[in-house]
């Protein structure tokens, strides 16, 4: 799930609504790292990107709008799943690129801002969702391709399984306020691996 440090790179050369929605989208990012959800406004952004206030308003209406369209740009440059033919270096793979993204000062900052935001507005939830509901899918399919190989048992859920890797180094991140090393990523996997192997994650 790494994810660059800008934006820029989805903008179509000459597109000048590619660029406009870019820089509003970086704008948004920067305000959030910066401030928060509830510290970002549409003037600021409008300001921070050099757009008209008007144009902001028009085409996203409101700042949760905003956060939604960001997930979603997030969401699409985040990295395909891994296929190295072994289920644990897949893993491995899907459990690094969360230690990267959860500690990234750009985009780890994004995630706890719209997290802590999801906890009192439906809107930003609903993104936090889709962002995550996309990422999951993508990465199952790690787990179907192991269950096909037989290195997992017939019937494991992939998004469970996803889930269960993720969620001890979000748990760090959110609840706790610990720091999150590579080692608790390798650990996860470990252990989650374990249990899958076992049959848990069989419904």
């Amino acid at each position: 799930m790494e994810q660059p440090s800008r934006l820029a790179g989805t903008v179509r050369p000459g597109g000048r609504t590619a660029r406009v929605r870019a820089a509003v989208l970086d704008a948004t990012q920067d305000i959030l790292v910066e401030h928060g959800f509830h510290g970002l406004t549409m003037d600021q952004v409008a300001a921070r990107a050099g757009v008209g206030k008007t144009t902001v308003y028009r085409r996203w209406g409101s700042t949760p709008r905003l956060v939604a369209d960001l997930m979603k740009e997030l969401a699409n440059q985040s990295s395909p799943h891994a296929d190295t033919g072994d289920v644990e270096c897949d893993l491995l793979a899907n459990a690094v690129s969360v230690w990267e993204a959860v500690t990234d000062g750009r985009l780890g900052a994004t995630l706890q801002a719209v997290i802590a935001a999801a906890t009192c507005d439906e809107e930003a939830a609903d993104a936090l969702r889709t962002f995550f509901a996309r990422r999951i899918e993508e990465w199952a399919t790690v787990v179907d391709l192991a269950v096909k190989r037989g290195e997992l048992p017939e019937g494991t859920d992939g998004g469970e399984l996803i889930r269960a890797i993720s969620a001890p180094l979000y748990y760090r991140l959110v609840v706790t306020r610990e720091p999150v090393t590579r080692w608790d990523a390798e650990r996860s996997v470990s252990r989650t691996l374990a249990a899958a192997r076992a049959g848990a994650f069989v419904p």
